[in-house]
């Protein structure tokens, strides 16, 4: 059993590695489809690619696992907040799919992510004693 959550732990940190590798690679589509009212630019989506590039590597490498995965549902609940919510009022039906499908997947992932920190925390607190 302990194969099997090693290997669901990396399989679930690999996809926000190539997200975040993502956000360099695809910097000015990225930064075309950002929210004209989320702050920093282009550097909000350099930075969230550094943080997803970093919960990758904090995730697979169990280093403050706890700590990343609870800073990941938090960067999961902005998009949720500033990309996905407004995108569901849009009037174009591409926009709306887009936010529509991201909204529930950014949702599961996040849940995923809550999961996993609760988990590792209680593993923490248990070896404390």
């Amino acid at each position: 059993m302990k194969y099997l959550s090693t290997l669901g732990r990396i399989l679930f940190a690999l996809p926000f590695g190539i997200m975040g590798l993502n956000h360099f690679l695809m910097y000015n589509y990225l930064v075309g489809i950002a929210s004209t009212f989320i702050p920093g630019g282009g550097w909000t989506v350099i930075m969230a690619g550094m943080a997803l590039i970093a919960a990758c590597i904090s995730i697979i490498l169990k280093k403050f696992i706890t700590l990343s995965c609870l800073l990941l549902a938090v960067l999961l609940l902005i998009f949720i907040l500033t990309i996905h919510l407004p995108g569901l009022f849009s009037p174009n039906q591409e926009k709306f799919d887009f936010a529509f499908f991201g909204l529930f997947t950014n949702l599961a992932l996040m849940g995923a992510s809550l999961f996993i920190a609760g988990i590792y925390r209680e593993k923490e607190v248990n070896s404390e004693q």
